[in-house]
């Protein structure tokens, strides 16, 4: 298999991926301070300021997010990463993933997982997402690229309390590339 790059620059017709660099921080800042955006996810009140900047921080770190661009006006309208690159399982994770409201529901989301999981399948055979079970957007469109539940796990949040998540699966011979 050929070297792992978790954060290549991809690039599609209505978006491009790339590297999440610290300078990203007041547009993608702006983009997250909708609440309704988390109004389904674990950490509801990512919204905060304070809040996102554990986020965006933890992102910087992982060495594996990405800033999401829209490529008709060069606006930063999300972010995604992935996480947990496990070679042995030959499985990677996709997740931590929000889009601008405006994008919710068109052809962005799918896009951007067409990108990542093109890029994953080339040095795994084995993609997973994890869903907070509350979380019915996000289960929904994960179903959509062909994921199935492999089982329930909790995780702590950022206060260490025990969150109930679906982990979805979605295999390389699996994969049904849209057009």
């Amino acid at each position: 298999m050929p070297p792992v790059d978790l954060q290549p620059h991809l690039i599609g017709d209505l978006i491009e991926l790339r590297p999440l660099a610290p300078e990203d921080w007041p547009e993608l800042s702006a983009v997250a301070s909708d609440p309704l955006i988390w109004e389904q996810h674990p950490a509801r009140d990512r919204h905060v300021e304070s809040v996102f900047r554990i986020y965006f921080d933890g992102a910087l770190a992982s060495r594996g997010a990405f800033a999401v661009i829209e490529r008709d006006t060069g606006r930063i309208i999300g972010s995604t990463r992935f996480h947990g690159h496990d070679p042995e399982r030959s499985e990677i994770e996709i997740g931590w993933t929000f889009l601008a409201r405006r994008c919710w529901g068109g052809r962005h989301n799918a896009e951007m997982k067409r990108l990542l999981l093109d890029h994953a399948f080339v040095f795994v055979t084995t993609v997973i997402f994890v869903v907070g079970v509350d979380n019915i957007r996000s289960q929904k469109a994960v179903e959509r690229l062909g994921a199935a539940p492999r089982e329930i796990v909790e995780r702590p949040d950022r206060l260490g309390r025990p969150l109930r998540n679906f982990v979805y699966a979605l295999e390389r011979t699996q994969w049904r590339r849209p057009a």
